[in-house]
């Protein structure tokens, strides 16, 4: 075979895959960690970037996991349409790889709120006999300034777990960028997410 042959795969690709069989085998955790992991693997000095890293992660899922991967999908997003339910009063979006729709055997369901207190979007959920895990603050810099968020971990019956993020009420119509496909993190509201369910329950919004 000839060299340069355009049915090999790129070595960014072939990192790109490597970095994405460490996050799915829970070797690594981030991204970031991921890819420089792979790249000493492979004797690489370059590194693919986070989308094509996702696009492989998501490959992998849908290989090893198939159809299985669909009916969780469903489940989670009915999950999480249960606790968004139960914390209305609080505007939850629905966020992360469940949203996505590119979910994987390690993923969580990821709900943002947004209260001036988190003590009352915990309470919410204890009420609701949810099973809380643990809760903490986390602090993360952007564009140079810390920014402190409230998480709330949920155990639920179907062996999913969830990670509620409480935010203040001045973030409510603020988008972030993601990190990872580079649009904006709309997320589902509430309305939205029982559209899907009812339509599309499989729908994906990735770019």
């Amino acid at each position: 075979m000839r060299n340069g042959d355009s049915r090999l795969p790129s070595l960014k690709n072939r990192v790109a895959r490597e970095a994405a069989l460490l996050l799915y085998t829970a070797q690594e955790k981030e991204y970031k960690q991921a890819k420089e992991r792979a790249t000493e693997n492979l004797g690489a000095r370059i590194l693919p970037s986070n989308l094509a890293v996702a696009r492989e992660l998501d490959a992998i899922a849908e290989e090893l996991e198939g159809a299985s991967r669909h009916e969780r999908l469903v489940q989670m997003r009915k999950e999480a349409l249960k606790i968004m339910q139960i914390l209305d009063d609080f505007t939850p979006r629905l966020v992360g790889s469940v949203w996505r729709g590119a979910i994987n055997k390690n993923s969580d369901i990821d709900i943002v709120a947004f209260a001036s207190t988190p003590n009352a979007v915990l309470a919410s959920l204890q009420e609701s006999s949810f099973s809380i895990v643990k809760t903490e603050w986390l602090s993360v810099t952007k564009a140079g300034r810390k920014e402190a968020s409230f998480h709330i971990y949920v155990a639920l019956p179907s062996g999913n777990e969830a990670e509620v993020v409480v935010r203040s009420v001045e973030k409510m119509n603020l988008y972030e960028k993601c990190e990872i496909y580079g649009d904006r993190v709309t997320g589902l509201n509430g309305s939205q997410l029982v559209k899907v369910l009812k339509e599309d329950p499989l729908a994906r919004f990735v770019p």
